[in-house]
């Protein structure tokens, strides 16, 4: 692992731009991309930039089950505000949350992996160390799958929503077979509630009780930390 320690997110974002910037530049034509607050900053540079993403293709990491797409709280809206609307690709590729058979859909999702294999994918990292929504005890072999989600990510994610009830419970995640396929892996962590997971990702043992430990089996990874998140490390 390559670990970069900016100042904050916003350094983050700068430093997350640079990555996708090389990728572009090494001919990378397929992008893994994620939600969340964590790479809004990398998205803000990306949209006020000159890149042209017009010929390449976007996968996304994960959606919840049971959101229609214009849901404010969707991760399909969330990406055309961040990204897509100001940066199109040649094609946009998330799982579909309202698909009536979501094992037939988490098949679609991962033949679409395999018939575009990543280049650079973007992640973030939960308080528990979850990565996409795979949740401790994942097993790191798996692919696209439906996931409950536990109460601490329901938790996390519920400021986002007007009454913690309206969380979905499930959603669709790549697995982190799927995750670690991709040919470079670029992690970015913010904040002094995420140093303890970021010092197991890096430091402690690869185990699913981490999920995100799986990326030290990973040849090709940049973490971005803040000092907050990086308060842990040795």
């Amino acid at each position: 692992m390559q670990i970069i320690k900016v100042k904050d997110s916003v350094a983050g974002g700068k430093k997350g731009f640079e990555v996708f910037k090389q990728a572009l530049a090494n001919g990378a034509k397929v992008f893994g991309l994620a939600t969340g607050s964590t790479p809004e900053t990398t998205y803000t540079e990306l949209r006020n930039s000159d890149l042209d993403f017009s010929q390449c293709v976007s996968l996304n990491l994960d959606e919840y089950v049971g959101l229609q797409p214009d849901n404010p709280q969707s991760y399909y809206r969330f990406m055309h505000e961040h990204l897509f609307d100001a940066k199109p690709f040649k094609h946009n590729y998330l799982p579909n949350g309202m698909a009536p058979d979501i094992v037939a859909e988490t098949a679609r999702y991962e033949e679409l992996l395999s018939e575009n294999p990543i280049d650079l994918q973007l992640l973030g990292i939960g308080r528990n160390g979850h990565i996409g929504f795979n949740e401790p005890g994942s097993p790191f072999d798996g692919k696209t799958h439906k996931v409950k989600l536990t109460q601490s990510t329901i938790d996390a994610n519920s400021r986002f929503f007007e009454h913690e009830e309206d969380v979905p419970r499930y959603a669709i995640s790549m697995g982190i077979g799927s995750i670690l396929s991709a040919k470079q892996i670029l992690m970015e962590a913010y904040g002094e509630k995420k140093a303890d997971a970021v010092k197991a990702m890096v430091e402690g043992p690869i185990t699913p009780d981490c999920p995100a430990s799986a990326l030290q089996k990973h040849p090709n990874v940049i973490v971005i930390v803040d000092e907050a998140a990086a308060s842990k490390l040795n």
